[in-house]
């Protein structure tokens, strides 16, 4: 897993963290569920590079 993939992932993650707590504070279910999916989506990137990495070694 590339360093570059790592943070643009994390970020993903991070930003997707942000827009549901700012969903949840304001009321807007919309913003909550892309945050949600933001989420999802970094997450199984994060995992799909582990799976690379562990077949690199």
């Amino acid at each position: 897993m590339g360093l570059d993939d790592k943070i643009k992932n994390k970020a993903e993650e991070v930003g997707g963290k942000g827009k549901e707590k700012t969903g949840d504070a304001t009321g807007d279910r919309d913003m909550q569920a892309e945050g949600k999916n933001d989420q999802s989506k970094a997450s199984l990137k994060q995992a799909g590079e582990k799976v690379k990495d562990a077949f690199k070694k």
